[in-house]
């Protein structure tokens, strides 16, 4: 049941380490990486949109429109699954994006300032 509503969480899974390191550092320089076409293609669902799609996250929520994007979704599901990639995403806004030649990218856009830090005028 939970591999049928959720058919690529297990391949983001299996790329969740990488996700990380590259989460980690974006924090110096946009990182990207190349995944393989047909790990997708295996998962034997056709999207309406292709695979590519743009995932802005913050405090563990899309911050962009995700409806219609499995892949995305699923990729969400499993960050926040992740204690480093959650605490990550309440650091900074996080772009995650998946272009059509399959190669991922992290840019950390935003530091999200903590509650208790108050700015601080000279």
């Amino acid at each position: 049941m939970l591999f049928e509503s959720n058919p690529y969480a297990s391949l983001w899974n299996k790329y969740r380490p990488m996700i990380l390191k590259l989460m980690m550092a974006a924090e110096k320089d946009p990182q990207q990486y190349k995944l393989f076409s047909h790990e997708f293609k295996a998962v034997g669902l056709k999207e309406k949109t292709g695979y590519s799609f743009v995932l802005e996250v913050s405090h563990g929520k899309a911050i962009n429109k995700i409806k219609g994007s499995t892949v995305a979704r699923d990729l969400l599901g499993v960050l926040q699954q992740s204690q480093k990639a959650s605490q990550l995403m309440t650091e900074a806004v996080y772009e995650l994006k998946l272009d059509k030649q399959f190669v991922f990218h992290v840019t950390r856009k935003v530091e999200v300032p903590a509650a208790e830090e108050v700015p601080v005028s000279e």
